[in-house]
């Protein structure tokens, strides 16, 4: 057993004392005065080794006492001088740490706090991972957006949820920004980084939607393009069809038939071009939805009456899965008709004779499956795009105008092929 300090400095002074009274005793006991001041001596000599033991204490004890202050994180716990140099230098030193220390402790206490205000205020969603790159806390923009499914992101990483966004940016490093799309509308621009917490490197993803920006600059941009062009065209081709029908009607000869002829060709050329550029005027032109109380089951049950033939004539079936009960929205009839018709119409031109279109209706979901060729991967993020088409005669108007009509619902909608082999258009109702 290991004897400390302290005992041993007792154990020493005991020793050495117990063995001067013996000398003294001894050689000392006949000659009384000076056995007497011997042991006067001896006395004072310990009561001396315990004042300096007790000296030697108190900057131990006042260490131990420093120690254990700061291992509970007291930083008010300061010392008062004693008086002795030493012990009061020691004291200086520790009062000068504490405080520092104090001040320290509160400045960070203040950063912290008003870094955890700020990401709570941010307008951006911030989603802060753990050592392990496990998600570890979310902020209040990020928790809205993600909506029920937040709470049960905690501990998982980004390629244990089932957000597909969140897959989207499982490979990316620190410092990376990138521009996501997740259904070919919803745009979100990317942006990771890291900080430094008890010595370690955290990760946090910064998640900025641009849906609705990206969305106005993009039709502004487009809306110039196709009313500078239809102002020439249509100018141009208004005075070419009115001196073509001028020189038909001039024309009566029998020997300029064949010439008649072909200016009524060039005459219903003129006529498809203005009806071309009318269709990329008409979502420039779009006006603002016309809201009235409407039944969506009986417009949906209507469209697909209007669609049946066209769907008979390619042996497609058409299927509604409509409630009992009428489901009623304050819609713009003309427009969401519109809507339906163009997406029954794309579904139909995917579908093979035999394949199914099916129609379901809930309160606040209206999604319409087929059975037909899936969407391919790197088409699915382009679909949304102005004027994209994958059809060789395609213009690329029906779902430009599809999204005009349901972002100016406020609907959200998607169009994907699902795992199990089925392509969804899905249109969210939510109000």
């Amino acid at each position: 057993m290991r004897l400390s300090t302290r005992a041993k400095y007792i154990s020493y002074i005991a020793v050495l004392h117990l063995v001067l009274i013996i000398l003294v005793a001894n050689l000392l006991s006949e000659n009384k005065p000076l056995f007497i001041a011997s042991e006067v001596f001896l006395l004072l000599s310990a009561a001396a080794s315990i004042q300096l033991y007790r000296n030697f204490m108190q900057p131990i004890q006042f260490v131990k006492s420093g120690i254990e202050a700061i291992k509970d994180k007291d930083f008010s716990i300061k010392f008062v001088p004693t008086g002795k140099g030493e012990i009061d230098t020691l004291i200086e030193v520790y009062n000068l740490m504490i405080d520092q220390l104090r001040e320290e402790r509160t400045r960070l206490h203040e950063q912290h706090f008003f870094l955890e205000k700020l990401i709570e205020a941010s307008p951006i969603s911030i989603v802060i991972l753990d050592y392990d790159e496990k998600i570890d806390s979310l902020n209040h923009k990020a928790q809205e957006q993600f909506g029920a499914v937040a709470e049960q992101l905690h501990g998982k990483a980004l390629n244990e949820t089932n957000l597909p966004l969140l897959h989207e940016l499982v490979d990316m490093q620190d410092g990376d920004s990138r521009v996501v799309k997740t259904n070919g509308v919803v745009t979100f621009k990317v942006q990771r980084s890291h900080f430094m917490d008890k010595g370690f490197k955290r990760s946090f993803l910064m998640i900025e939607e641009l849906t609705n920006e990206l969305l106005v600059s993009e039709k502004n941009a487009y809306g110039k393009v196709i009313r500078m062009m239809a102002h020439e065209v249509n100018n141009t081709l208004g005075a070419t069809d009115s001196i073509l029908q001028t020189t038909r009607n001039i024309l009566t000869d029998p020997g300029f038939t064949e010439l008649k002829e072909a200016l009524g060709v060039a005459s219903e050329r003129n006529g498809r071009l203005t009806r071309f550029m009318r269709n990329f005027a008409d979502v420039v032109r779009l006006p603002t939805p016309n809201r009235a109380t409407a039944d969506l089951s009986l417009l949906v049950r209507d469209v697909s009456t209007f669609m049946q033939a066209a769907a008979s004539e390619r042996q497609v079936s058409i299927q509604l899965f409509l409630p009992e009960a009428p489901i009623v929205k304050s819609v713009d009839t003309g427009q969401m008709e519109h809507v339906l018709v163009n997406v029954i119409k794309n579904a139909m031109e995917a579908c093979a004779p035999g394949n199914v279109i099916g129609i379901h209706l809930t309160q606040s979901l209206l999604l319409i499956k087929n059975n037909g060729t899936p969407i391919e991967q790197e088409v699915n993020a382009s679909l949304f795009n102005p004027f994209f088409s994958t059809k060789k005669d395609g213009q690329g108007i029906g779902l430009t105008l599809t999204r005009e009509i349901l972002v100016n619902h406020n609907f959200g909608f998607s169009l994907k092929t699902e795992e199990y082999g089925w392509t969804v258009f899905r249109i969210e109702m939510e109000e």
